[in-house]
């Protein structure tokens, strides 16, 4: 029986909680029919013919026929624009509205009967239908929506009047450059470019493991990243309710032939029209994306270590087996994440005194060996339990989401019979952040969130809540449609902003299964429930670049999969690529193989050991990227194009990435691979491993033993690494190490040493390196020459027979 049969098996007719199960699900489809209008006639309506304009600070007010359009270019160049008087708050993604205007933008006059918003960074056109287009400051159009279409109840059919919360439909098409690639739509499988298709935005758990052809999964958002040679663009359109992308990659005519532009289609059920438009290189994309949403929150350094989870653990002996086992083998371990199977009958905030009979003493014993306590924590409260009678006393209604006629909606998750508390009422996050104080009191050090995007179990349909349930929509009320996708979002702040303040001199770890745009606030997310297998593992990579392109730079997947016994070739590759990811944790189902490494015979062990001293060595350059995340929005894992977007090449590789600007990775993702190519991007580059250097751009082949990945370090970058000998202290023993630089130029880089456990942006030392007299010379930013810096590569030569870009 696999993981999918299993899951199935708990949720199934032959039990009491599946034959409970399926009197929810009927329960939901029927308050579904009576809480929700009954779809009638509706009426199409576009914006018609435009009528006039109206200069307001930043852009302009252009009025149609039958529409209207705000369009506004910001403080920094970010471009907003709605339509029928959308505002651009309140929103989940964008805090206080989004930046001011920018005074100097002016809206004048174009072609064709149309106006334009000219600005320094960006050029925003409207035509006089009401089709809008991005242009650089050059002319050349990045994107051009057409103009929008709604669907709204016929006068005096159902639902009329009542507007797009509900649900009025509406769709806009737009045409981006015949080379464009397409990357984003958070964590999708089967990316990161993301080819022809269909894309659903509605955060969904798959009920099983994934592997890239399953879609949606946990984390959606309607956040594009698209690239193409006239320029690199993001646009976001804000609106949290169920929706779908529909993507075409565009085609080059030959010869004389005409250019096809590729095409987005956007298809949402309800929710504003509005959207945030950010243009530049992908570096300034993203650090304005997280300018507008909000800066990415920073792990504690040890987060940034090796960490082990299991369903499973049975009990704290077990646990101290398990730790004992790397301890005694001399491997590196930061945390040790226990899941539902520690609370006690799977209801939150519990402990199962019999198996766990002194957690706190057990958290204790654990720190003292340099491990953390994680603990998983779900949303769903047990009906009759002391939380859920807790939650029943906040504000006037409860805490618990209702239907249409006051009952609390309940539905069935691991514990049986459960209530969901309503995360966008700011009472409800409240209440639910003070619930942490239990689990600091039981030496837990971080978070995760799982089962959030609310789930509940149920033999057909989705497994969630009905979408008639009632929403606050912090003030604005609503239903699940508008607030199922923001769910998690709300729960991570109300874990995120409850530990801040029970401890307020430590900084969170929190992690979150789903979530939203703007999530990266609050921490990150692993890439949930992926299969064991050679697709899992390529799933893994791609999620990881995808989120990081949405603004979500901490994640990673559960390596060797959730729901299977990889093969030791599997587990061992696997492992290798989570060493370079953000969050580097094993993790495995109930019914899975075992994910020690040890569990995998002396020969993996021996590699294991190699890879986790690595990771460990490397912690001092993750905890740099985190805080660079922090400053600047750029995600540590980066694709190969991120430099040069340029380079069409690039665009197309999806098999390696960029860790930071430092470093390139290209992880073995097939079975049997001893060789791999790479794409290299222009510049010189060193093997790690064997120290020789390559000229990109081109392609190289490279040596991929069972010991080892493709790792190549670029010319002139400086890495923060742990100095030999040294232990794993918060800011302790780090040294750069400089990469020489190609002969006649130089090079340079930052390390942030790591202030300690509170919220300290963290100390900044910048390096130059260059060659001197025959030598490489690493240099402080006062000139002075540093003595304790580790140089490679001023030896390096080119392997015989490999030119240029080439092997």
């Amino acid at each position: 029986m696999d993981g999918r049969d299993l899951v199935r098996a708990l949720k199934g007719f032959g039990t009491e909680g599946g034959r409970r199960a399926w009197r929810s699900a009927l329960r939901n489809r029927r308050a579904d029919a009576a809480g929700l209008p009954r779809r009638g006639p509706e009426r199409a309506r576009v914006p018609g013919l435009l009528a006039g304009t109206e200069p307001a600070p930043g852009g302009g007010l252009l009025r149609f026929a039958r529409s209207e359009l705000l369009v506004r270019v910001t403080v920094g160049g970010a471009v907003f624009w709605s339509w029928d008087g959308a505002s651009a708050g309140p929103s989940y993604a964008v805090p206080g509205g989004g930046p001011e205007p920018d005074p100097r933008a002016v809206l004048e006059p174009d072609t064709g009967g149309g106006w334009r918003v000219v600005s320094q960074r960006v050029t925003v056109g409207v035509s006089r239908y009401g089709a809008v287009e991005v242009r650089t400051p050059g002319g050349a159009v990045l994107r051009r929506e057409l103009p929008p279409r709604w669907w709204e109840p016929h006068p005096g059919g159902p639902g009329a009047g009542a507007g797009a919360r509900a649900g009025g439909r509406w769709m806009v098409r737009a045409e981006v450059a015949a080379d464009a690639r397409f990357f984003g739509l958070g964590g999708r499988a089967g990316g990161p470019r993301l080819r022809d298709g269909a894309y659903r935005l509605w955060n969904t758990d798959p009920g099983g493991a994934f592997g890239p052809g399953d879609d949606p999964l946990y984390i959606t958002m309607p956040v594009q990243l698209v690239v193409a040679d006239a320029g690199t663009h993001l646009v976001f359109h804000d609106s949290t309710w169920d929706g779908r992308v529909l993507l075409r990659e565009g085609e080059e005519g030959a010869g004389s032939g005409p250019d096809r532009p590729g095409t987005s289609e956007l298809r949402m059920d309800g929710g504003p029209l509005r959207c945030w438009v950010l243009a530049g290189t992908p570096a300034r994309v993203l650090r304005g994306w997280a300018a507008l949403t909000g800066a990415p929150a920073v792990p504690p350094a040890w987060a940034l270590g090796y960490q082990h989870a299991r369903w499973g653990f049975g009990s704290a002996d077990e646990v101290r087996r398990v730790v004992a086992g790397y301890r005694s083998r001399g491997l590196p371990l930061s945390a040790v994440h226990l899941d539902i199977d520690h609370y006690d009958g799977h209801r939150v905030f519990t402990v199962d005194r019999e198996r766990f009979p002194d957690l706190p003493g057990l958290a204790r014993e654990l720190d003292g060996a340099g491990v953390r306590l994680v603990s998983i924590v779900d949303p769903a409260v047990k009906v009759g339990d002391a939380v859920h009678a807790a939650g029943r006393e906040v504000g006037a209604q409860g805490a618990f989401v209702r239907d249409a006629a006051g009952r609390e909606v309940q539905g069935e998750v691991w514990p049986g019979r459960c209530a969901y508390p309503d995360f966008t009422c700011p009472e409800v996050r409240a209440w639910w952040g003070g619930l942490y104080a239990e689990r600091l009191a039981q030496g837990f050090s971080g978070v995760w969130h799982d089962m959030n995007e609310p789930v509940s179990f149920a033999p057909f349909g989705e497994t969630t809540l009905p979408r008639s349930a009632r929403h606050a929509l912090d003030g604005e009320g609503g239903d699940h449609r508008a607030a199922h996708n923001v769910y998690a979002l709300g729960m991570a702040r109300a874990g995120w902003e409850g530990l801040v303040r029970l401890r307020p001199g430590e900084r969170p770890f929190l992690f979150s299964r789903s979530g939203w745009a703007g999530m990266q606030r609050y921490g990150g997310t692993w890439s949930g429930d992926v299969a064991t297998g050679w697709e899992g593992l390529r799933a893994s990579l791609s999620l990881v670049l995808g989120l990081g392109l949405c603004g979500v730079p901490y994640s990673g997947p559960d390596v060797g999969g959730f729901g299977g016994s990889p093969s030791p070739e599997l587990y061992l590759r696997w492992l290798q690529l989570g060493a370079y990811l953000p969050l580097f944790r094993t993790h495995s189902a109930l019914w899975a193989g075992r994910r020690e490494p040890w569990e995998f015979g002396p020969e993996v062990e021996r590699h294991a050991a190699a890879v986790l001293a690595e990771r460990e060595r490397l912690r001092p350059y993750f905890v740099t990227l985190a805080h660079l995340a922090r400053r600047t929005g750029a995600p540590y894992v980066r694709p190969l194009w991120w430099g040069d977007p340029g380079d069409r090449a690039l665009r197309d590789c999806e098999d390696a990435f960029l860790l930071g600007d430092g470093l390139l990775v290209a992880p073995v993702l097939e079975p049997g691979v001893e060789r791999r190519g790479v794409r290299l991007p222009r510049g010189r580059w060193y093997d790690t491993a064997t120290g020789a250097a390559y000229e990109g751009p081109g392609r190289v082949l490279l040596d991929a033993p069972a010991g080892r990945i493709p790792v190549l370090a670029r010319a002139g970058a400086v890495l923060a690494v742990r100095a030999a000998g040294a232990g794993a202290e918060a800011g302790g023993g780090v040294v750069p190490e400089a990469w020489a630089p190609a002969p006649g130029r130089g090079g340079g880089g930052v390390v942030v040493r790591e202030p300690g456990p509170g919220f300290e942006p963290g100390v900044v030392e910048r390096y130059a390196v260059r060659w001197s007299g025959g030598e490489v010379v690493v240099e402080d930013a006062a000139g002075a020459r540093v003595e304790d810096a580790v140089v490679r590569g001023a030896d390096a030569v080119r392997p015989a027979g490999v030119g240029p870009g080439q092997a």
